[in-house]
């Protein structure tokens, strides 16, 4: 049961989901949680930059001033979440790519 990917992954998320555990071997309770929290941010910093990419990182307030994109530090924050579980399992976010 603890190396089941989540169904609600997508399937970049999935793909990397499986590519750590083939490498690394996660299998107990705490780590299949901290992959889930890697595999999550992963797919969150993939869609903030789609957004990104879409509408630009700057954009106008409803006073027409400019603004970062509000995805910019929702992105940054699933990093920092990411690179955290990494840490946590004793990876670094260079083994992930």
């Amino acid at each position: 049961m603890a190396n089941t990917i989540p169904r609600h992954l997508g399937a970049e998320a999935r793909a990397l989901w499986q590519r750590l555990q083939a490498d690394f071997v996660i299998a107990d309770a705490a780590g299949t949680a901290l992959l889930r929290c890697v595999c999550e941010c992963f797919e969150r910093i993939s869609e903030m930059r789609t957004i990104v990419k879409r509408d630009g990182a700057i954009i106008k307030d409803r006073f027409g001033q400019s603004r970062p994109h509000p995805a910019l530090a929702i992105e940054r924050d699933a990093r920092a979440g990411m690179i955290s579980a990494l840490r946590a399992l004793r990876l670094s976010p260079d083994e992930i790519e």
